[in-house]
């Protein structure tokens, strides 16, 4: 019988005992019980704590004779753990560094994917030695190769919650590391058994009188030596690692970029300019095509039917028609989605207004609009616009998992941009009259109309309506039409397209406002629907490489097990 969720937390220690008592201290809110395994200190740390044992009937402390390394450490705690019963373990180291407050949020992700290793992604401030963080990025790309995946995002963070029986399972069948090269070395192994990582974005200081057990040296040596090893095991795996990957809903599906990768990124672009960087891209974006089995063939499936559509219509193909070129068109809208935060696309310099575009966009200039985008091209060009409309406020509707992430970049790299993102996961009455009273105040509301919602109604269908797109049936979502008839407001389409050095801005009136009148809601609906995905079509047409929908477009995702349970 699988174990319940039950979760502890294991410390390894080795000459930390000043340290521990406020570690233990600041662990007490979370109420969880405490493995402390020593790992053969000195005699003043065992001192220390034998004390903080006796002292807490929640702790319990196991004693190593000699020092193993922080690897056979945490086997031991992970050990001592299933035996009395726990599913779960939380590593922790004892030097403090770890923001300690985040158990319960990592301990939330455990719950939710149980057979996942939950790691912390650390956000470093200026105490971490610079020779250190420069050593980490040289494992993470190490890494990915031993991976053949971007989904590791830090390897080497000590705060991690591990489901037990698949971890002990695999130190039965492999020799691991015993010392700094074990954190890097379990999580690529488990990522190689089918146990993904997933990372929670933390906090990590080096205090300035901490105590380091890194040896230059020694550990240096230890950590190659496990990279060979780690990179002979990955070339047998390799098609398995290639191929691996479920076809998932679009919101289901982890994103190989994060608040550290868009903070280096934007390093990189104040420094080195966006031609350096541009050269710097393409390496990066060639691994992601490389191992993106699935967003690559959706990418080859795309370009096969937009190739199809013109040859039937008659019209030239555009240049550079390739699946690699459509990867790198998407890294290149990265780019442009940092300047557009940062306040560096202007209107009339790099974005460029389509005929009529400005008219559609200044008409009734008290009342708010509905701007209907989708995932072609770039849409952040909003926060240009709402600039140039006298710093009025747009407001996104993002789907919830993806919406704190986001608002935290949108916080740090440009406070006053102008765009609130507004989390939702459906769309019921109380996000219409938030909206309506944004409308009212002359605010903009843009949401995408070509994103099927995660969520499935009652019964196990999709809230879609059909329509042509590209000669082919795709599914659009009902929501967003039926939330602009629901708010009776003007409602605009706008696509934002890259037509050589600059970015088009296309936006053309769509409804004033879109109405559904009961007795033919229905076929008003379809109507809409059908008037968005022509409109969708011939932008798309125009522009292939800017289609940003990584998944097979015209297929419903198909049940998760949770879902098909409940049914």
């Amino acid at each position: 019988m699988p174990v319940a969720f039950s979760p502890c937390v294991v410390i390894p220690c080795y000459n930390h005992g000043a340290m521990m008592a406020s570690v233990l201290a600041r662990l007490a809110p979370c109420g969880l019980p405490i493995v402390i395994v020593d790992d053969g200190s000195d005699s003043a740390t065992q001192q220390q704590l034998t004390a903080l044992a006796a002292s807490s009937p929640h702790v319990r402390l196991i004693r190593q004779p000699t020092n193993g390394g922080k690897g056979e450490a945490v086997l031991q705690g992970l050990r001592a753990a299933a035996e009395a019963g726990y599913s779960h373990g939380v590593q922790v180291d004892a030097d403090g560094q770890h923001a300690i407050e985040d158990i319960p949020a990592l301990l939330a992700l455990a719950a939710q994917q149980p057979e996942a290793l939950i790691s912390g992604q650390p956000l470093y401030d200026d105490s971490i030695p610079r020779s250190r963080l420069y050593g980490r990025w040289v494992t993470h790309v190490w890494v990915w190769i031993e991976t053949l995946s971007l989904s590791i995002k830090d390897s080497m963070c000590g705060f991690r919650v591990y489901p037990i029986a698949p971890t002990l399972a695999l130190a039965e069948r492999v020799a691991l590391g015993k010392r700094m090269d074990f954190d890097t070395e379990v999580m690529v192994r488990l990522y190689w058994q089918g146990h993904p990582s997933v990372f929670l974005p933390t906090r990590v200081t080096y205090p300035a009188d901490g105590l380091s057990h890194f040896d230059a040296l020694k550990d240096n040596l230890r950590i190659s030596w496990m990279h060979t090893r780690l990179f002979f095991g990955m070339l047998p795996r390799a098609p398995r690692l290639l191929f691996r990957s479920p076809q998932r809903h679009w919101a289901r599906t982890q994103e190989a970029r994060g608040l550290t990768g868009m903070r280096i990124m934007l390093r990189v672009w104040k420094t080195l300019g966006r031609s350096a960087f541009e050269l710097l891209l393409r390496p990066v974006i060639g691994v992601y095509w490389l191992s993106g089995h699935r967003a690559r063939q959706a990418s080859q499936q795309w370009l096969h039917q937009v190739t199809t559509t013109l040859q039937q219509q008659q019209k030239p193909l555009p240049p550079g028609l390739n699946s690699y070129q459509h990867f790198l068109s998407f890294g290149r809208a990265m780019l442009d989605k940092i300047a557009s935060w940062q306040g560096e696309l202007q209107l009339g310099q790099q974005l460029v207004m389509a005929p009529g575009a400005e008219d559609t966009l200044r008409s009734s200039p008290t009342r708010g609009k509905l701007i209907l985008a989708s995932h072609l091209g770039n849409i952040e060009v909003c926060r240009a616009l709402a600039a140039r409309e006298g710093h009025r406020t747009i407001n996104a509707l993002v789907f919830h998992d993806n919406a704190q992430r986001f608002q935290q970049i949108m916080a740090e790299m440009a406070p006053q941009a102008g765009v609130n993102l507004i989390p939702v996961t459906q769309m019921g009455p109380e996000t219409a009259m938030l909206l309506q009273e944004k409308l009212d105040r002359g605010e903009w509301v843009a949401i995408v109309g070509d994103r099927v919602a995660v969520n499935r109604q009652r019964g196990g269908d999709y809230r879609v309506v059909w329509s042509a797109f590209l000669g082919r049936p795709a599914p659009f979502p009902q929501g967003p039409f039926i939330l602009a008839a629901a708010l009776r407001c003007p409602v605009v389409l706008l696509f934002a397209l890259r037509e050589a050095n600059n970015i088009v801005i296309h936006c053309e009136p769509f409804a004033d406002p879109l109405t559904l009148p009961r007795a033919t809601r229905q076929q008003a609906l379809q109507d809409a629907v059908d008037r968005y995905a022509s409109r969708l079509s011939h932008y798309a047409l125009q522009a292939p490489l800017d289609w940003f929908n990584f998944f097979d477009f015209w297929q419903l995702p198909e049940p998760t097990s949770a879902e098909k349970d409940k049914e």
